[in-house]
């Protein structure tokens, strides 16, 4: 077991203060940039989730897209309403719900995405590689850690 690290409790030296400061900010960036595209910050996170999986059900996109079930599940719905995505029954599993990147929703993702890569490359033009897979690295065992509580 590795030794804790000790830090006093104060904003600057507290890593949740930085996480949530960093992922409020690129929230109204990312929000700034995809709203001219009628696209927001749960659209895209959706969006994003289908670009890597052709089909994924909504609790699977709520799971990847950090947001609730009822959450992911309205914005399902708007997307569908924009043509952005279908849905259809799971064939292994009629209980679930699959969802699916129209052709126009994989434009609008690619579109949208060039706008996130832009915003990555300009916040992170300062950090190495290597501090970006250590960064990534630490992230990944906080968030394996929480998992267990």
């Amino acid at each position: 077991m590795s030794a804790k690290i000790v830090t006093p409790h104060s904003k600057k030296t507290w890593p949740f203060y930085w996480i949530s400061r960093v992922d409020q900010r690129y929230v109204q960036v990312l929000e700034k940039r995809l709203k001219p595209m009628g696209i927001d910050a749960p659209r895209w996170r959706v969006l994003m989730s289908l670009s890597e999986d052709a089909y994924l059900s909504v609790s699977e996109i709520a799971e990847f897209s950090a947001m609730r079930l009822n959450t992911t599940t309205k914005v399902v719905q708007r997307l569908i309403a924009d043509g952005l995505v279908t849905t259809r029954v799971r064939p292994s599993d009629a209980r679930a719900t699959e969802v699916c990147l129209t052709p126009e929703g994989q434009r609008m993702g690619a579109l949208a995405l060039e706008e996130v890569l832009d915003i990555f490359d300009l916040a992170f033009r300062s950090v190495s590689n290597q501090e970006m897979e250590m960064l990534n690295s630490i992230l990944e065992k906080v968030f394996l850690q929480l998992k267990r509580m």
